[in-house]
């Protein structure tokens, strides 16, 4: 997910502020270089929109106002899905320029409301000889505090003149990262690491890990669906010399392997879940074996047989 554009989406002047929404949504799914290929029913559901042909008709005017271009996923001639990608150029221009408007609008807003120093009331320090004149003058007067002059007191720091507020840094916001706990990609890959005894996605490749299961997230697969698919091929490739070097993300999740190895795996999941022993599957149950240890194999007396 790319944090720094969908930071910078926000920045720019996309209105109404629905299709806003639903180009940061992309851009949160999408490389640094742009490019996402989440479900439209997906991003539906996460920007709370009522129906897809909203979603829909919003990715439209974005591809018509030149945020980004939609590009059709094929399999078997037939379309199965959307790609998208982002105009990053425009996203980082747009945003550079919003932001020093901003600034600019900034200064000339404090520069109008810069007020000039105010020397403050000069209090006397209470032991001072003058203050105890003064304050004998008012007790001649009633009692009323009238405030000397020579105050040794530093000035009130309430009556500064105002600071320009485009001397305050601002740091661009930053977009908020899904927990592991919520996140359906990071559980299939923690799920994967622990059923396989791996360590993928550590080392600072874990963008590129997860872009395996995340494509198959937007195809609809669910999260379920594809630990399903780990527990079938760990149980089929583990043993096996051969075939274990392919318990990887990269294999399980291609767009074009998932499909083949679901298929499978819900119909190994429908017999039980069976083991494979030396590549044949053998249901672990009672019923299927048979035990002749306690067969007596002698011949009867009366069987008519010489013995």
């Amino acid at each position: 997910m790319s944090s720094k554009l969908h930071g910078q989406v926000w920045e720019c002047e996309i209105q109404p502020i629905s299709r806003k929404a639903v180009l940061a949504r992309l851009a949160d799914f999408s490389s640094d270089e742009g490019y996402s290929w989440p479900a439209v029913d997906t991003i539906r559901r996460q920007v709370g929109a009522k129906s897809k042909n909203t979603v829909s008709a919003a990715i439209k005017e974005l591809e018509k106002d030149g945020w980004l271009q939609v590009i059709p996923r094929t399999s078997g001639g037939r379309t199965i899905s959307n790609a998208y990608q982002l105009n990053v150029d425009k996203i980082e221009s747009t945003a550079t320029e919003a932001r020093l408007s901003a600034k600019a609008e900034r200064k000339s807003k404090g520069a109008k409301s810069e007020v000039s120093k105010v020397n403050p009331p000069n209090i006397n320090h209470p032991n001072s000889d003058q203050a105890k004149t003064e304050g004998s003058k008012n007790d001649e007067l009633g009692g009323q505090n009238l405030v000397g002059e020579g105050s040794t007191i530093d000035p009130d720091p309430l009556i500064d003149p105002i600071t320009d507020p485009s001397d305050i840094k601002t740091s661009c916001p930053v977009a908020a990262q899904p927990d592991e706990q919520s996140d359906p990609a990071a559980q299939v890959l923690e799920h994967f690491n622990r059923v396989t005894n791996s360590s993928y996605g550590r080392g600072g490749r874990t963008k590129t890990t997860l872009g395996y299961i995340r494509g198959r997230l937007a195809d609809n697969y669910s999260a379920e669906d594809l630990m399903l698919v780990v527990d079938y091929l760990t149980a089929k490739w583990a043993d096996d010399t051969k075939m274990s070097d392919y318990l990887r993300p990269s294999t399980l999740f291609g767009p074009e392997n998932c499909v083949e190895y679901f298929e499978k795996a819900s119909k190994w999941h429908a017999s039980g879940r069976p083991k494979c022993v030396k590549g044949r599957w053998v249901k672990d149950d009672a019923a299927f074996k048979s035990s002749y240890d306690n067969v007596d194999y002698s011949t009867p007396a009366n069987s008519g047989f010489r013995t």
